[in-house]
Parts: C-alpha cells; structure tokens; sequence
C-alpha cells in the first residue's frame, strides 16, 4: 500500500484513508452536493417546521383575529379541558384498540401468507396471488372506501349471501361493533401485500443448503418451516414489529374519515378524527392543538423507544 495511505477501522472494516485529508478538503469536495440539498432543507423548513410555531395555540384561548402573538395565554387549561371530556377516554381506547390491531394483524397475516406462498411450487401461480394480495396497497382510501360501501351495503353481497341462508341483513356500516372490525380488516387487507413481499425477500435470502441438510435428515415441509424459516426471518419480523411502535396512535385518519359517520363515533372516533372535527367543524382549534400536542409528545416518545429497540436487538440504524 502506498505511504500516502494508512488503514482506518470502520464498522468492522479496514479501508485506505489518506494520510492528512482534512475537514476542509472534506467539505470543498462534498460541497456540491451540499449545494443540491439545499432547496430540500428549504422546502422541510417551511413546510414541515415552521407550522410547529402553531403549537403555541394548545397553551393559548387562540382567537384567529388576534393571532398567535396577541391571543391571551391560559397554559395548562386546554390540556385540563380535553382531559375531562366525557368522550376523550373512549377516543384514546378506539385509537389503543384498533391500532394495535392494524398492527398485530398487518404483521401476522402476511407472515403467514408468505410462510404459505413459499411453500408453492407453481411460480405462475405464486406470481399471480403475489399481484393480486399487493395490488389494493396502490390504491387510495378514497378508491377503497367506495369499494367497502358497496360491499357492506344494506343491497350488498355480504348481505345478499345472509339473506341467501335466510338470516337479517346487517346495516354494517351503522354498527359500532361491526364497524370496528372492518375498520381494522380492510385495513390489514390493503397493506398485508407490502409486508408479504418484504417477508417473501427475507425469506429468499436463507441459505439453501439448510434445506438440503434438513431433508437429508428426514425433516418435513413443515419442520424445515418452523425450524429454518421461521428463525431465519425472526431478525425482520422483529425489526418490523419494533419500527411499528411508533404507529401505536396511528390508527388511520383518512380511512376513518372515509368511512366512518356519527351513528359509529361512539366505536370508531379516534384522535386524529376528533381533533378534526373539534378544530374544523367546532372551532376549537385551542382545544385541537392541545389534543393534537397531546398525541405528538406520545408518539414522538414511542418512536424513539422503537429506534432504541430495533438498535438494541436487531441491530438496526437509521445511518
């Protein structure tokens, strides 16, 4: 190797570095591509932060005609106001509930398609059910809640094939129970293919001489299954699961909003929705920001606690 080089350790590899290369020369050198970033950084500055100055209506009796710098400041008392809404503990446990379902099942139910999927031995097959699961994850609420109306309908298949067996029609749409479960169906049923595919390329990437030696060892399908694919998956099937966390109160707006109407609030009404309505349609938009700071401060705390633990146990870093 050259004098001009010596050896630097990085990540558990050894590359050449120059001798001397300094911060300066460093920089002259990245600078154009600096220079490409910053219209970027301009556009997340004004867009993505400086609506954070709006945060300071949750501590605010906000009135729009005296904007944000002549409101009165009150403090604490929107957050005492919100807290003690006769509907707020049922909006927290919709939003705990079915988020935590979208995720439990969005994790499960591609698993196990891809778990079965593997299985296939015709690919024509297996590509052919491999479009059709990711096809409705390109589609929008928009498109989807339409679908779902119909579906659902009083005049509906579903309802169509309960008449069929001679049993009363369900006005799903207008049931609290009922609702919150198709909530959380279509919900899985639009993303499982998204997660299927990452499962499918986890599972791809096992080293097929362990499937050899299984056989050679007289193991089954489904022992060579649970015994090297299951464990040769268990990295991203963690990883997901932790990166998940951060969505706990995620539990979708647009497809709620979509979908949802005032017979259901009582079973479907979660935080984003609420803090649409309070703010939009009640003109309480003090009240909404603090709801709305309320649910950032926690996700922003769940999300942190996922990076940490897809660190601490799958290795994982966002650089």
């Amino acid at each position: 190797m050259d004098k001009g080089y010596s050896l630097k350790q990085d990540f558990g590899t050894e590359r050449p570095v120059k001798k001397g290369y300094s911060i300066k020369q460093n920089f002259k050198k990245e600078l154009p591509m600096h220079i490409m970033l910053i219209p970027a950084v301009v556009l997340c500055l004004i867009y993505a932060y400086g609506p954070m100055f709006g945060i300071i209506m949750a501590f605010q009796d906000f009135q729009p005609y005296l904007g944000f710098l002549k409101s009165p400041w009150i403090g604490w008392e929107n957050f005492e106001y919100i807290f003690h809404l006769p509907d707020f503990g049922q909006i927290f446990y919709n939003t705990l509930l079915i988020a935590i379902s979208k995720v439990i099942l969005g994790l499960l139910v591609p698993l196990i398609l891809a778990l079965l999927l593997n299985e296939v031995r015709k690919v024509l097959f297996s590509r052919i059910i491999q479009t059709s699961v990711f096809l409705p994850y390109f589609l929008s609420w928009a498109v989807l809640g339409g679908v779902i109306f119909e579906i659902f309908s009083l005049n509906g298949p579903v309802n169509a094939l309960l008449e069929f067996f001679h049993l009363e029609p369900i006005m799903f749409m207008g049931s609290n129970g009922w609702f919150r479960s198709i909530i959380i169906g279509s919900d899985v049923w639009k993303g499982m293919g998204y997660n299927m595919i990452i499962f499918l390329a986890a599972i791809v990437g096992i080293n097929p001489s362990l499937y050899e030696a299984a056989q050679v060892d007289g193991a089954t399908r489904w022992k060579q299954m649970w015994h090297i694919t299951l464990p040769g998956i268990l990295p991203i099937v963690i990883l997901l699961a932790t990166l998940s966390i951060g969505n706990i109160l995620n539990a979708g707006f647009d497809q709620i909003l979509i979908l949802y109407n005032p017979t259901v609030y009582e079973g479907a009404d979660v935080i984003d929705t609420f803090v649409y309505r309070l703010g939009l349609f009640d003109q309480q938009y003090a009240p909404a920001a603090a709801v709305g700071l309320f649910k950032s401060v926690i996700s922003l705390g769940l999300v942190g606690l996922s990076y940490y633990l897809a660190y601490r146990y799958t290795d994982y870093r966002i650089f």
